[in-house]
């Protein structure tokens, strides 16, 4: 019979999904609940039944509250304000260290927590700390803030801790969600944490210092991290601060080469560390008690030694970040202390179930926390695939006979030493690769929804690299966290924990340079439902070949799947303009009638990490299974426009490019010179307004014209008003995208073009700038939907009243990129639909008008 409890954590954890995606984890949860039906009992399916329902509705809750929280600080803090606020850390100061990416760690996880203008430390200077607060009072731009809010906040003091209360100068914006049809929900990020803004910080003063536990071991991590800054080797530090405290602030080819290895779970802060921390606690302890006499002969060493443990995993899960993963291995491990504590037999699976049931029912959304799912999937991994690959992989040793057990090496009875057997060598080599694929293979799901690529050389990887990084690397480490009271035995440990984990960063990076990597499809919601239920049956099956053909019909279905995917996402006999939700800047992806596609633009911020081609276009693009497209349009070489090409271009096949060419006449700087030269090293073709202007082009299916700038580039305008200007037509309906055209450029298109420009979807020019979308160039186009490509955090006032005041005169429905996302507006040719994110499809505003030319 299946543990009861495993089936309540687990239909608890699934209540995220449920909320997510409703239909396939409730086709899924059906499914498994008929398969295990004689191995659960009804009882238990019942409950598990109730658990997930209200898991799922608890969820739901929580999203519905963070998206509603995140709209009205949106509606607060637009356009972004100076603040002076009193607040209190929440959350363990994080240290950004130089040669960071700020942003890392949040894009990893499905989280945007964009920040504009995100900075290092300057040359010379201690790296600033990230906080996390609870803003109370205080005014944002004059005006008062009516109710608390939490933020993040950069530039602070290194030795802050939880419960300081602090007054605060600060820059303050919403954060930045990237709310785009396709990509994970970003809200399940506020609704775990709160956090709705986040801004760099001016100046602060601490008004009053906590006197916490959680402030002491804000402490204690602010002074572990000073020690491995001043005792390990420069180039370890990061790496250091990774493994113990759980600050992920490597340099960008320290992070992509672990993660492209499939080495990135040797820096985490993972059931290995705390079971060793702990272990070591406990045998320390176990030997202290045992020669107090008074105590041994009275009580049980190894009960007080459990009692104490549990308190000691929490702690030093807080201790290394608090990350998922730390505290549910706190959690496995304080529920195997406690049958210890009460005499029982500690079993694995049991406190598995009950750390996913205590998560879950603590955190509805908890299966949205990367780290967690990771280490819940690795330790499911390792009950339940562990033994069956060692059985498959591991030779037996011959029962009787000359081997027998003794053929494993040792001495002899007369004293000779023996020598081990083929066999027993080979079980030593195998059973690790054994372990080491169970995990790999419990975590690959997770790894595949999270990453473009999956290491084809993981396994070797780990092979070489996990037995110095947990035997050597992660014990020293961990020794020189309590050994500053011992300098040279310190340095020592500093100086062996260094070349370990160097070590592993060469393994790491000759894995990665190979570039020997699996790129995959991102799994769909209906994928990972129909993989759930494959599992189930297989886990219910009594036979082996039973089992195989529950595998055989899962692998079936999720092919089937991928091609129902590959034909969502290049749709045939439709024109889908995605006008995308990339921040301050243009990003407009466009399938076409015949499976065809083009990009216009592509986001981009200046002086920040946050990469909208890496965050957005090209996650979407794999969502899509979109591995080429046949044109990339630039509109005109400014950076909120051209920022994100070059993390596209790099991830695809492109047709051609179509430029301007106004960067190379007048230099738009390196990014850009770079781009153009990588096309034209992998021979795409540039195509410029001679080639274009003139004549209509088919491209697949779809009719685009040219109209600006031709027949070429005017020297005597700006670059927005030499924007290409693009109408595309499918059947009777058309959209016009003007780029950041402005009065003169419209002026002179209204001139030329007059109600030729007719098009129900207008892409709005210039972010919705005043400058821009004149009353002459809305009475040509008679749009009936406009799309304003605008961020939550720009600080020019985009859109403008006047130009938001002439669309709704004409009646036009507005679609703000800063207001509920992004836009998908499709057509067959004659009926039109429109969604955003979350929402289903709808008929759009004037799908019924017929009066195209």
């Amino acid at each position: 019979m299946i543990d009861p409890v495993l089936l309540l954590g687990l239909a608890l954890a699934a209540g995220a999904p449920l909320a997510l995606s409703p239909t396939p984890t409730a086709l899924a949860a059906a499914l498994a609940a008929a398969a295990l039906r004689r191995r659960a009992g009804r009882a238990a399916l019942a409950v598990a039944a109730a658990a997930l329902v209200v898991g799922g509705l608890r969820a739901r809750a929580l999203l519905d509250g963070a998206g509603a929280l995140y709209e009205g600080t949106a509606a607060l803090l637009q356009p972004p304000a100076r603040c002076e606020v009193t607040c209190a850390v929440v959350a363990s100061p994080v240290v950004i260290g130089a040669g960071a990416r700020p942003g890392a760690a949040e894009r990893s996880g499905g989280a945007a927590h964009a920040h504009d203008g995100e900075a290092e430390a300057p040359d010379g200077e201690a790296p600033a700390a990230r906080i996390d607060v609870e803003i109370s009072g205080g005014t944002c731009g004059g005006r008062a803030l009516a109710r608390p809010l939490r933020a993040r906040l950069y530039g602070a003091p290194r030795d802050l801790a939880r419960g300081d209360r602090l007054e605060v100068v600060v820059d303050l914006a919403p954060i930045h969600l990237f709310r785009n049809e396709g990509l994970r929900d970003a809200t399940a990020a506020i609704a775990r944490s709160g956090i709705v803004a986040s801004g760099t910080i001016v100046d602060a003063r601490r008004t009053s210092e906590a006197r916490s536990i959680g402030a002491a071991v804000d402490r204690a991590r602010a002074f572990v991290r000073d020690r491995i800054e001043a005792t390990f080797h420069p180039e370890a530090a990061a790496l250091g601060r990774a493994l113990v405290l759980g600050e992920t602030d490597l340099a960008p080819e320290d992070q992509d080469a672990f993660r492209e290895s499939g080495l990135a779970h040797l820096l985490a802060v993972s059931g290995t560390h705390l079971v060793l921390a702990v272990a070591g606690f406990a045998a320390a302890l176990r030997a202290i008690l045992v020669r107090v006499d008074p105590i041994a002969a009275r009580w049980d060493a190894g009960r007080i030694t459990a009692a104490l443990c549990v308190p000691a995993a929490w702690l030093y899960a807080d201790f290394a970040g608090g990350g998922g993963s730390a505290m549910r291995a706190a959690a496995m491990l304080s529920c195997a202390m406690g049958a210890r504590l009460l005499g029982l037999r500690p079993v694995g699976v049991r406190s598995f179930a009950l750390s996913l049931a205590g998560a879950a029912a603590v955190d509805p959304l908890v299966a949205c926390d990367l780290s967690f799912g990771l280490s819940a999937a690795a330790t499911a991994g390792l009950l339940w695939l562990q033994r069956p690959l060692a059985a498959l992989l591991v030779p037996r040793e011959p029962t009787g006979g000359d081997g027998g057990d003794g053929a494993t090496g040792g001495d002899r009875a007369d004293g000779v030493p023996t020598v081990a057997s083929p066999r027993a060598l080979a079980r030593k080599l195998l059973a690790p690769l054994a372990t080491t694929l169970a995990a790999m293979f419990g975590c690959a799901p997770l790894l595949l929804l999270n990453g473009e690529t999956f290491p084809l050389l993981g396994v070797a990887a780990n092979v070489v690299a996990a037995p110095i990084g947990e035997l050597a690397a992660l014990p020293f480490c961990l020794a020189h966290a309590v050994l500053s009271w011992c300098p040279p035995v310190e340095r020592g440990c500093a100086l062996v924990g260094s070349g370990a984990l160097l070590a592993v960063r060469a393994v790491a990076r000759a894995s990665a340079d190979t570039g020997l990597v699996l790129r995959l499809p991102e799994p769909t919601p209906a994928q990972l439902a129909a993989l759930a239920a494959a599992l189930a049956l297989a886990w219910a099956a009594e036979r082996r070949a039973g089992r195989l053909a529950a595998l055989a019909v899962g692998a079936a279905a999720w092919l089937l799947l991928e091609v129902v995917a590959v034909r969502a996402g290049a749709p045939r006999g439709v024109l889908r303009v995605s006008v995308l939700d990339v921040g301050q800047g243009d990003a407009i992806l466009i399938d076409l009638p015949e499976g065809g596609a083009m990009l216009v633009d592509a986001g981009g911020f200046v002086g920040s990490p946050v990469d909208p081609g890496a965050r957005v276009i090209r996650p979407l693009l794999r969502s899509r299974r979109r591995a080429r497209l046949d044109a990339v349009v630039l509109s005109h070489p400014h950076p909120d426009h051209f920022g994100g090409l070059p993390a596209v271009v790099e991830a695809v096949e492109v047709g051609e490019l179509w430029d301007t060419g106004q960067g190379e006449a007048e230099g738009a700087g390196p990014v850009y010179r770079k781009l153009l030269a990588d096309l034209r090293r992998r021979g795409v073709p540039i195509a410029r307004p001679a080639a274009l202007c003139g004549r209509p082009r088919a491209l697949s299916g779809a009719t685009i014209e040219v109209l600006a700038p031709c027949p070429e580039l005017h020297p005597d305008r700006g670059a927005n008003d030499n924007s290409f200007v693009l109408r595309i037509t499918h059947g009777a309906r058309s959209a016009l995208l003007v780029g950041d055209a402005e009065h003169e450029a419209e002026e002179a298109l209204v001139a030329r073009y007059g109600a030729a420009l007719r098009a129900d979807l207008l892409k709005v020019g210039h972010h919705g700038s005043r400058t821009s979308t004149g009353a002459a160039l809305l009475a040509a186009v008679d749009p009936a939907v406009a799309a304003v490509s605008c961020g939550v955090r720009n600080r020019f006032g985009h859109p403008s009243p006047e130009v938001l005041s002439r669309l709704a005169a004409r009646g036009v429905a507005i679609a703000r990129m800063d207001r509920g996302g992004a836009l998908i507006w499709e057509t067959d040719g004659e009926r039109v639909l429109w969604s955003r994110p979350g929402r289903p499809p709808s008929p759009a505003p004037g799908s019924l008008r017929l009066d195209v030319p």
